[in-house]
């Protein structure tokens, strides 16, 4: 009896020191297990931060873009409306040629103005035209990122 009590004892210990042991496991499994918590919402944090950086961005340079194509359309009607009088001008400097010579020289100066501005008008309508080419570009870079990033998130929620 006291042999089995022994052994009975002995087996007990091992229980005691197993069932510490396990213990020991779980808390520091559950300490894990917490601090993955925490890395997990900060970098679902910084994501949502970046996430909104990003939609920020993409209003501006909406903006950006809306405000490039009513200049490019303004420079346009502005163009046409120099073309116009450029027209209206040469027009004008023929008649005078063919009768009017006296006044040549005022008609050449309208002339050489109206090509000038018709020259200026051109010029920024390109600009714009070109800087409105570019913010589609940024707004198309931007939407490929946004992609990137529901990709990545799916690609998170499939990994748990």
């Amino acid at each position: 009896l006291k042999e089995e009590n022994a052994s009975l004892r002995s087996k007990i210990n091992k229980l005691q020191i197993f069932s510490e042991t396990q213990a020991d496991k779980m808390r520091k499994l559950e300490k894990k297990l917490e601090e993955n918590k925490l890395k997990e919402e900060k970098e679902a944090q910084d994501l949502e931060a970046m996430v909104q950086h990003v939609e920020q961005n993409l209003q501006l340079m909406t903006k950006r873009a809306v405000k490039a194509e009513n200049s490019a359309a303004k420079l346009k009607q502005e163009n046409a409306l120099l073309q116009v009088q450029l027209k209206n001008y040469k027009t004008e400097n023929e008649a005078l040629r063919q009768g009017q010579s006296a006044s040549l020289a005022a008609v050449k100066h309208n002339a050489d103005v109206a090509l000038q501005n018709l020259h200026t008008v051109i010029t920024n309508s390109r600009s714009s035209i070109k800087q409105l080419v570019s913010g589609a570009e940024s707004l198309q870079l931007v939407a490929d990122l946004l992609k990137s990033i529901d990709r990545i998130s799916e690609a998170s929620e499939d990994g748990q």
